[in-house]
Order: C-alpha cells, then structure tokens, then sequence
C-alpha cells in the first residue's frame, strides 16, 4: 500500500510535523490556550525524543516567525576556537597516495587537502538548539519551557511505541564506532513494538527546564558534553560552549510569480533557494508537467547549487554581500552566463532533519526546522546525558581557498532553510522540509505545484520528486515520475537514476496553507508525520 498525504482543513489552529507524537502535542498546547510557537517548541522536544534519528538537544535550530513583521533566527553553532584546517589534518592524517577526496560543502581536494571526517568527534560543533528554544520562547512564547518539554520528558522517561519506520531508521543510525558514547546502551535493543526508554535523556531536558540555557551550556551539562568529546580526541572545549550565542537576523525575501517568499540569509542556504526561483521567475510560465518543466526546474536548482558552493558560508567570511545571491540582478546575471556547471565527483544529497510548522488564531506564524545533521549526527551520545551530538562540522572544507572552509569560531555553510510565503502581503505559506542539499530542490518543486499548478497541499507533497547531486549534477527521480519523463529527462542530458517510490532522500516536507476559509495543512507522505489543529 502507498503511502497517503491528506490536507486536513482547519479554521483556527495547526501544526505540522514529522511524527504524530510531536504533532499530538504541539496540537494540544494550541487547544490549551498556547500560541503557535508554544506549540512549536512542544512539538520540537517530542521530535528530539521520538526521532532521535533527525534532530534533538545536540543540535542546531533555525526559524522564521511572522507575528505582523518578520523575524529570523539563526541557532546554528560554531567551531571551535581550535578548529583549524592544520590543526585538523593533523588529527586526520595524510591523504592516501595517489587518491584526491571531496569536500563536504563542494569542490575537490587534494592529497593534501582532504574532506572533513562524515562522523565522530571532530565533526562536532557547538549545539545552537537549546539556545534557540529559549531565544524563542522569551520572545514570542506564553508558555514556560518546563511546561513545554514535560511531554518531552515524559515520553523520555516512560518510553513510547517504535513503529517499524523508526525501528528501521535506528537500526541504520548505528555509528562505525560504538565506542564513541553510548548509543549501543540507548538504542542497541529498539525493536518495533517495542517501547523506547532514554532515562539519561529525561533527566538532561528536566535539567535544562530548571536552570534554562545556561544549564546546558555553563552547568555540569556542558561540563560532561566537553569532556567526552575532548576524551574521543575532538576540538569541542567547555569554552566553545560558554561562549555561543544564537542570534536574530533579518529574513530575505525573493518574488516567484504573485508571492513574496521569505528565507534564512547566511549562513543558511535559503538564498540559493531564491536564486533559483528568481531564475525560474525570469523564464516565464512553466511548460506543462513533464519532462520539459521538469529539466527546466532542475537546471534553475543545479545553477542554484553550484552558486552555493561557490559563494555561501558563514557570512562573516563571505565574499559577497550576505543577500547576493537573493538579488535579483544576480539571477539575471547568472543566466546571462548560462551554462552547464562544472560538475566534480558525486557527494551524495542525505540528512536528517526535522521540519515543523504552526500557524494559530492571532495570526502568528511559525516555520522552524532542527537537525542532527544525518542521522544520530557524529555518532557520539554523551554518556550519562542521552544527548546525540550534531556532525554539523562535517559540512566545512579543508580547503584553505575554499569559502566554507573550517575556522575558529566560524559557522558553516547550512543546509537549515525553514520558508515562509506572502500574498498581498498576508502569510499564505508556512512551509519547509528536511533533506540537507535537498531541502532548496524540494522547496522549488513544491512552489511549482502549490503556484503554478494550485495544487492542494496534499498533492503536491504527495507527487514524485527528484534530487540533484550537488556534486556531479546527477539525478535521483522516484520511480512514480512516468517512464516519458524520465526519458525526457534523459534525452536532455540528465544522468537520471531511478529510486523507490516514497523515499527519505526526497525530503519529509510540510505545508500549512492560509486563505480566507482557514488552514489547509498536511504532512509528508515519506515519514510517520501528521498535520493536527482544530
């Protein structure tokens, strides 16, 4: 049986999220009298218990909140103070002979620059979630974070029913090397049907609920963080972590046919996003659905990616002005100089991630997004803490002449790009995805149904979607795309790929949409998610 999307209709409140645990509580705080982004943060905690595989207290967090006026937030972490490209290869080693590598966020190495490590302590940088809840929540929130993470807390303490979904995704989250914490004593026995008990993690979110952020990053919380990741032989110090600091930015905003669509300036990827539909825009009307609109959305994606990889990093290290790529000018400029991007070797588009949205009465609007970066993250679960850290590291480049390569208190480039849509002015889209590379590529093709097409939220996340490597510009296409299409595709110059036909790379996305007759939501078909609202 496939998998089914349904638009749930509601007239005053909604969330969407990736599991129908978090869905179920973001939902109840909205029937209790929470706002939106109480309800956001409720749901965000449950997902960091329930989809441990995704996201959780080890990790980053951005947001995008409409409450009459845009507001932005960037959770993201830095480096360390000691994360040097030197420092790092010298860790690492040198290259094998005769073999090149990859950077993570793009371009080749050489022998003597090779990529990050995909995993393990040296990947790690500092978590920006936990500061990013309270940063939040002081200021849009009317709730308490105790309040809000004791569903959290509770399913951490007393377990909750795995699927077989999750079961599966923990089996494959098993990192190379168990001994890196204690993910074999958290997870090692999930089974589906069974309960899944964190005690460890339980105790660290009540922790944090006492004594707010700085119990995560100034306490014995921190404290334990640090020294682990200094015993496995990692960079991150107590002092990475006394010093972080989230910070509030303001949101981009591009145009693609009627709609202002709002992203993440840098370090996020969201400006490429709005390259992308600049380009799009530019071009005219789409063609009908098939293989001719399907190579011009991948064409516009594919220019997007590699002026990502060229240009985007934190943007304290940037050589472009932080909203280049958002600029119109620049869309018209790349596509005057269009051609084929210089493809390299093949990178690969996974992450994992968790994207959630809610929309309540008053109007205010939340579009959040968190991630352990792939999987359970660098694989390191803190011992005593049940907390996965991130492999957010993983992305900078070791490359000295790279834009994105690593730096003492830099924040990489990042794949987080939570969305957000205006129409004459008012929030008509709450919207985002997971994916990593994918998640800009899954934006455009849903922008494309949800517009050009008006396709009810449902349809267009149900529909086949593809993924382009941002390496080699190779295509994944789930195999529900018509044989012509993918044909076409082809014939167009596309190196194409067939995959199964509801796939975790192509995204687990969400849309809340808002009009007069109220909120239209749904969840993606690829996960365990659900839209929920009255």
């Amino acid at each position: 049986m496939s998998p089914v999307s349904e638009a749930r209709r509601f007239a005053t409140a909604a969330v969407a999220t990736p599991h129908y645990l978090a869905s179920h509580a973001g939902a109840a705080v909205l029937r209790n009298g929470g706002n939106a982004m109480d309800a956001a943060i409720a749901a965000n905690l449950v997902l960091g218990v329930v989809a441990p595989y995704t996201c959780g207290i080890g990790g980053d967090c951005f947001a995008l909140v409409w409450d009459g006026a845009l507001h932005g937030y960037n959770g993201s972490g830095r480096a360390p103070a000691t994360a040097t490209p030197e420092a790092l290869l010298e860790i690492i080693g040198p290259a094998d002979p005769g073999r090149g590598g990859e950077t993570a966020s793009g371009g080749a190495t050489s022998n003597q620059h090779r990529a990050m490590p995909r995993h393990g302590p040296l990947t790690i940088t500092v978590p920006g979630a936990v500061d990013a809840w309270f940063a939040l929540l002081g200021r849009f929130g009317t709730r308490s974070f105790a309040e809000l993470a004791e569903p959290a807390s509770a399913y951490a303490a007393n377990g909750f029913p795995l699927t077989a979904a999750g079961a599966t995704r923990i089996r494959s989250g098993r990192p190379a090397e168990p001994g890196w914490g204690e993910w074999d004593k958290v997870y090692g026995g999930a089974a589906a049907g069974g309960r899944l008990v964190q005690p460890d993690l339980a105790r660290t979110l009540r922790a944090v609920a006492g004594g707010g952020a700085d119990a995560f990053y100034r306490g014995e919380i921190g404290a334990a963080v640090a020294d682990h990741v200094q015993r496995l032989g990692g960079l991150l110090d107590a002092g990475d972590l006394a010093a972080h600091r989230g910070e509030w930015v303001q949101p981009l905003e591009g145009r693609y046919r009627d709609l202002a669509v709002a992203e993440l300036p840098p370090n996020s990827q969201g400006s490429a996003a709005l390259l992308a539909l600049h380009l799009l825009d530019r071009a005219g009307p789409l063609p009908p659905d098939g293989p001719d609109r399907q190579h011009r959305l991948i064409e516009a994606v594919a220019l997007a990616l590699a002026e990502r990889d060229a240009h985007l990093s934190d943007p304290d290290h940037m050589l472009l002005p932080p909203g280049a790529l958002a600029d119109p000018e620049r869309a018209a400029a790349v596509a005057a100089g269009r051609g084929a991007p210089v493809a390299g070797p093949a990178r690969g588009c996974g992450g994992d991630t968790a994207y959630l949205g809610a929309v309540d009465g008053s109007g205010l609007c939340v579009s959040l997004i968190q991630s352990n970066y792939t999987g359970f993250g660098s694989g390191v679960t803190v011992p005593g803490c049940g907390i996965n850290l991130h492999n957010r590291g993983a992305y900078f480049s070791l490359d000295p002449s790279h834009v994105n390569v690593v730096a003492p208190g830099k924040r990489t480039l990042h794949t987080l790009m939570p969305a957000l849509a205006r129409r004459d002015g008012r929030p008509w889209l709450v919207f985002g995805t997971m994916g990593a590379d994918g998640q800009l590529q899954t934006q455009v093709q849903l922008l494309a149904r949800l517009v050009d097409d008006g396709a009810d939220p449902a349809a267009a996340l149900d529909a086949p979607r593809w993924v382009v490597d941002p390496g080699d510009f190779s295509v994944r296409a789930e195999d529900r795309f018509p044989a012509a299409v993918v044909e076409g595709l082809r014939r167009h110059g596309h190196r194409l790929t067939r995959i199964g036909p509801y796939e975790d790379g192509m995204g687990h996305a969400h849309v809340i949409r808002i009009d007069a007759e109220g909120l239209t939501a749904a969840s993606d078909p690829r996960c365990e998610g659900l839209a929920a609202g009255f």
